[in-house]
């Protein structure tokens, strides 16, 4: 499946770049403090927050879904002059997408993508992908705000449970896909961060992982050595029908 991200809007929250600039000091405790969660993952100067669907019970032909398999809504912020880039990947069910559209609109972010990732899901979901650009503070907000009108968990995260064990041959995985996956919860999954050189408003976009420019692919396993598959490619244009 192919990632596509469009220029970032210029609106409400947004400053014109002229040429990239030394970032502000970012205060990511507000940051966090306003998302209501640390980040799940700091990179580089890339915080990338998780927004999981643990509310929903997804089923798939018969296979209930993980939110780590495909149910794990993300905001990722880097800084950049006058304040945050930020892109997403958040998940919706179908009557929530326009109020958190709307929402998002209103606030000055840009949506980017609403598409599948799960086909024949019961109940089914949505993936919005969003990007916007100014005070990382703000922004946090707006976001926050637009995902008050859906069911999407924001209270503080539960403690990191133990990881449970992944009835799959995961070294044999690894050697197949020629990279090192990460269990969690219950999930074996892998990142593969594209080499090329992304830029978005003459930024270079790094790392790319966090930001949404790895491939995904996941497997939950099933039991007799089988697994439910998902993945999330990222492609150049002329790399698709390929």
């Amino acid at each position: 499946m192919m990632k596509m991200k469009t220029g970032l809007l210029i609106a409400t929250l947004s400053v014109g770049w002229g040429g990239i600039a030394v970032a502000q000091e970012i205060d990511w405790q507000k940051v966090d403090d306003t998302f209501g969660r640390k980040p799940a993952a700091v990179a580089g100067d890339v915080h990338r927050y998780g927004f999981p669907r643990t509310d929903l019970q997804v089923t798939l032909d018969g296979v209930a879904i993980k939110p780590a398999l495909a149910l794990g809504g993300w905001v990722a912020m880097k800084p950049a002059h006058g304040g945050v880039t930020a892109m997403g990947d958040i998940v919706l069910l179908e009557t929530e997408i326009n109020p958190v559209m709307a929402k998002l609109i209103a606030s000055g972010l840009e949506i980017t993508a609403v598409h599948n990732h799960l086909l024949r899901a019961s109940p089914a979901t949505f993936y919005m992908h969003i990007a916007g650009h100014g005070d990382a503070v703000k922004l946090a907000a707006a976001i926050r705000d637009a995902l008050s009108v859906s069911k999407t968990p924001l209270g503080p995260p539960a403690a990191p449970a133990a990881q449970p064990a992944i009835d799959l041959d995961t070294a044999q995985l690894d050697q197949i896909i020629g990279a090192k996956g990460n269990p969690n919860g219950g999930v074996y999954g892998f990142g593969i961060p594209r080499h090329d050189q992304v830029t978005e408003a003459g930024m270079a976009l790094t790392p790319p992982g966090p930001l949404g420019l790895a491939t995904g692919v996941a497997f939950q396993p099933t039991g007799n050595a089988k697994a439910a598959i998902t993945g999330d490619f990222v492609l150049l244009g002329d790399e698709v029908n390929r």
